[in-house]
C-alpha cells in the first residue's frame, strides 16, 4: 500500500479548501476588469430596465394640496395667475404659497392681482428678508419691514435662501452667520405676529464633499458649477452650517420654524428625527428631496408616520409635469421606475403608500394649523 506523507496530505487539504475561493472569484464579472469594448461616457450610458412590474400613474393628488414651496411666477397679471389655475386644477393643488422673493410694493401688487382676479382663495404669500450688508440696526429694520409686509396680507417668512449662511455679508465684510444676535428681533417678530419662518440652510452634504468618482452628486456637481460648496476657502463646512442653524433655532423656541428641503437630511432622517425630538417648534417641508426618499421607501414610511404632523408638501421649482412623480411616491407602492433628473439621481425610485392619514396631514392638514389666515374653502372639513 502507497503511503502519503503528512506534508503531503496538508498541501492536499489546502488545495482542496482553495479551489472554491479561487473558482467563486474567477465567476465574479467584471472584479477588477477592463471592457473588451469602449466604455461610454456618464451622460451615454443610458440602461432602459427591462423589469415588469404593476404601474400606477397618479396625474392628480389623492387629497388637496397646499404647496408649501412654491416658485410661480410673478403673479402680477391676470395672464400669469390664470396660467398657474390651470396647472392647480389638473393636479389638485387647492392652495399655493408664494416663497419666491416679495416684500413691499412687490408683494403687495402680487396680493392685489389675485384678489382682483377673484383667486384669493388660492394663493397666500410669503415675505422676504434684506439681508443685504446686514450691521448695527440692520435687525430693527428688517423687523419693521416685515411687520409692515404682514400688515399688508404675508402669512409667514420665506423662503429664506441658502446664501443666508453661505455667502450673505455684514456690512463690515465678514460673513453673515445664521445666529447672528442682531437677527434676534426679526425672529421675535416672527414668533410674535405668530407666523412661521421657511429657511432654505445650505444644500445636499454631497456638494460639500470633494468632486471625486466615489461622490454620487459627482454628475450634477460636474454640470453645475455654482452647486460646488467643497472649497473650505470660500464656504462653510455643511456640518458647520447646520450647527449655526440649530443654534438659531435652540433660541427661539416660540419662532415656528419650516426647514425647507428636509433640512436636507434625508440621506439621514435619523438626524432630522432627534431636531424635531429637541425641538417642537420645528417643522420640515418635502421639496427637491424626492430621490432620497423614494430609494428608502420603507424607513421613510415609517419616519412620514411618526413626525406625521411636522411635515409639509412642498414642490421647489414650479414644473407641473413633475409633480405626479410625488403623487406617485407618496400614494403608491410601485417598484423601481425613474426619477424626473437623471443628474439628481442615476437610481430608481419606490412608492412609500402612506397611509391617508399621513398623507392628509403631508398634503393639508398640517399648513392649515400652523400658516395663519390660510383659506380653508376646497378643504375636507376637519
Amino acid at each position: 500500500m502507497r503511503c502519503t506523507s503528512p506534508a503531503t496530505k496538508l498541501a492536499v487539504l489546502f488545495l482542496a479548501a482553495a479551489a472554491p475561493v479561487a473558482c467563486d472569484a474567477q465567476t465574479r464579472p467584471g472584479q477588477g476588469r477592463e471592457p473588451t469594448l469602449p466604455a461610454p461616457s456618464i451622460t451615454e450610458y443610458k440602461p432602459q430596465s427591462t423589469l415588469v412590474v404593476p404601474e400606477h400613474a397618479v396625474p392628480r393628488a389623492k387629497f388637496p394640496v397646499v404647496d408649501l414651496h412654491g416658485h410661480p411666477p410673478t403673479l402680477n397679471s391676470r395672464e400669469a395667475i390664470e396660467a398657474v389655475i390651470a396647472s392647480m386644477d389638473e393636479l389638485n393643488i387647492q392652495v399655493m404659497v408664494q416663497a419666491r422673493p416679495s416684500s413691499g410694493d412687490r408683494l403687495t401688487s402680487q396680493i392685489e392681482a389675485v384678489r382682483d382676479a377673484g383667486y384669493a382663495d388660492r394663493f397666500v404669500f410669503f415675505a422676504s428678508l434684506d439681508f443685504n450688508r446686514v450691521g448695527p440696526g440692520s435687525g430693527a429694520r428688517i423687523a419693521a419691514q416685515l411687520e409692515a409686509d404682514v400688515a399688508a396680507g404675508a402669512v409667514g417668512i420665506g423662503e429664506i435662501g441658502k446664501g443666508f449662511g453661505l455667502s450673505n455679508q455684514k456690512a463690515d465684510g465678514s460673513r453673515l452667520a445664521m445666529d447672528d444676535p442682531e437677527l434676534d428681533i426679526v425672529w421675535e417678530t416672527a414668533a410674535r405676529l405668530g407666523i412661521p419662518v421657511f429657511v432654505h440652510t445650505a444644500d445636499p452634504p454631497e456638494f460639500f464633499e470633494p468632486l471625486d468618482y466615489s461622490n454620487e452628486r459627482w454628475l450634477e456637481m460636474a454640470l453645475f458649477e455654482n452647486r460646488r460648496f467643497n472649497d473650505p476657502a470660500r464656504f462653510p463646512a455643511f456640518d458647520d452650517l447646520m450647527a449655526e442653524r440649530n443654534r438659531m433655532i435652540a433660541k427661539h423656541p416660540n419662532t415656528t420654524w419650516i426647514l425647507a428641503h428636509m433640512g436636507w437630511h434625508t440621506h439621514d432622517l435619523a438626524t432630522l428625527g432627534r431636531l424635531f425630538d429637541q425641538h417642537p417648534n420645528v417643522h420640515a417641508e418635502v421639496g427637491a428631496v424626492l430621490y432620497d426618499l423614494g430609494r428608502q421607501p420603507r424607513f421613510a414610511r415609517a419616519f412620514f408616520e411618526k413626525y406625521r404632523d411636522r411635515i409639509f408638501f412642498g414642490k421647489d421649482s414650479f414644473q407641473p409635469d413633475e409633480y405626479p412623480y410625488y403623487w406617485r411616491v407618496f400614494e403608491t407602492a410601485d417598484e423601481y421606475f425613474d426619477y424626473y433628473r437623471d443628474y439628481h439621481a442615476f437610481w430608481k425610485l419606490y412608492g412609500m403608500d402612506l397611509p391617508d392619514d399621513v398623507l392628509r396631514a403631508m398634503y393639508y392638514g398640517n399648513a392649515l394649523r400652523v400658516i395663519p389666515r390660510m383659506p380653508v374653502a376646497g378643504f375636507p372639513a376637519r
